[in-house]
């Protein structure tokens, strides 16, 4: 049985965390000590109705101030499909921590509040769905109860999302009307939308054809560990230890080593202390080559007849997570996998304007804005774009003096 991973996206108040609770309920994935304890809950709340986003909102904080803070996970499972979901915040200052569960997501779910139709976070999460890859968008169009299940409000806000998921290049939208609150087209088809014909959230969920986001074309090792025992047993053992990130390698292909680009050949591959012949993505493995050669952390081992590129300069959206400003001059970490070299910021392209898509100068960044700017490395950094292989063309930005991660890119 496949795994869909999804994520749901959208403002304060659209009903994500409600949705959420909804699938689970209707669907009969909520254990019995769980809804007692929602039902609990619920008591404090002035209309008594049961409150299914408490099923999400686990920190005291999201359930006190009625607000998502952080990305939660949930699990559930139908006979045809798994499902993980991760329920994403939806006030601006939580925008970073949006973007880590919808880096993993093979679908976004972005809700719309049928009073309100597309508003700020709405662009600014079709942005993210779009630079990250995001293969399949659902659009909810939620709160349909509050609108007498108006077709002609919901056609209006599919009519004006099309024109900005073509802007996006978001080209597979899909569009259902819901009510989260009432169960509505969730899992159930509903007599209160019945001018609708296409399927429900949940039909939907179970039957969307899934993409393999794993690339067993372009073969790329990111040496985690080098294994040199220099024991007497053990006496001549040298191996590199990492995940295969894309590709297939086997014993005797011949790999180049970077970003030295050093050749040598495969002469030996280990899973679980085991000799094979052939590993391949996204197995844990240990590779042996025939020659000596000078390999640490965070070299990359790919085959020769098929290399990333190897630069010091980089182009490179980025959604920035800090709270302090980018600005041309600053300076970095930057984490590709495996490898982290130091960067300076060279000079900042544009700001993306999420209401017009525009491209606009600034002279620094705050707090997620998204940019394409140019970055210079210490060293040279092996890489692929986002574009073509997302699992070697995505960096992290790393405060020097505090570690903390401070932004996320997408190489071009």
């Amino acid at each position: 049985m496949d795994i869909l991973r999804f994520i749901t996206a959208g403002s304060v108040d659209d009903g994500k965390s409600t949705l959420i609770g909804r699938l689970l309920y209707d669907s009969k994935n909520i254990l019995i000590d769980q809804l007692e304890a929602v039902e609990r809950a619920s008591k404090f709340k002035n209309d008594g109705e049961l409150d299914l986003a408490l099923l999400t909102d686990g920190l005291r904080a999201e359930r006190e101030q009625g607000i998502t803070i952080d990305v939660a996970y949930k699990y559930f499972s139908t006979p045809k499909r798994k499902f993980i979901i991760a329920d994403a915040p939806g006030h601006v200052q939580y925008t970073r921590n949006m973007i880590t569960g919808a880096s993993n997501s093979d679908l976004i779910i972005i809700l719309i509040d049928a009073r309100n139709g597309i508003i700020e976070q709405t662009k600014r999460h079709s942005i993210i769905a779009s630079l990250l890859n995001i293969p399949n968008v659902v659009v909810a169009i939620n709160k349909l109860d509050l609108v007498n299940y108006s077709e002609e409000i919901f056609n209006q806000i599919k009519d004006d999302y099309s024109k900005m998921a073509e802007q996006l290049s978001l080209n597979n939208a899909v569009y259902i009307p819901i009510s989260a609150l009432d169960g509505d087209n969730i899992v159930d088809k509903s007599e209160n939308l019945n001018w609708y014909e296409g399927k429900t959230l949940l039909d939907y969920l179970e039957s969307v054809e899934l993409e393999n986001t794993i690339n067993l074309h372009k073969a790329r090792f990111p040496v985690q560990y080098v294994i040199r025992p220099q024991t007497d047993e053990l006496h001549d053992y040298r191996g590199y230890a990492g995940k295969i990130t894309s590709g297939i390698y086997k014993v005797g292909d011949a790999v180049t080593v970077l970003p030295s680009g050093t050749e040598s050949k495969i002469s030996a591959i280990e899973i679980n202390q085991e000799k094979v012949e052939e590993a391949f993505a996204p197995q844990s493995v240990i590779l042996h080559l025939e020659d000596d050669v000078d390999i640490s952390r965070g070299d990359w081992i790919v085959k020769s007849d098929d290399p990333p590129k190897v630069e010091q300069e980089l182009e490179v959206l980025v959604c920035w997570m800090g709270d302090k400003p980018l600005k041309s001059g600053s300076k970095y970490l930057i984490q590709n996998n495996t490898t982290q070299v130091k960067a300076v910021i060279k000079e900042i392209d544009y700001k993306l304007d999420v209401n017009t898509l525009e491209q606009q100068e600034v002279d620094q960044v705050s707090l997620n804005e998204i940019v394409k700017l140019k970055l210079k490395t210490a060293k040279p950094l092996a890489y692929d774009s986002y574009k073509d292989l997302a699992s070697s063309g995505g960096i992290i930005f790393i405060d020097e003096s505090s570690f903390v991660t401070v932004g996320a890119g997408l190489i071009q």
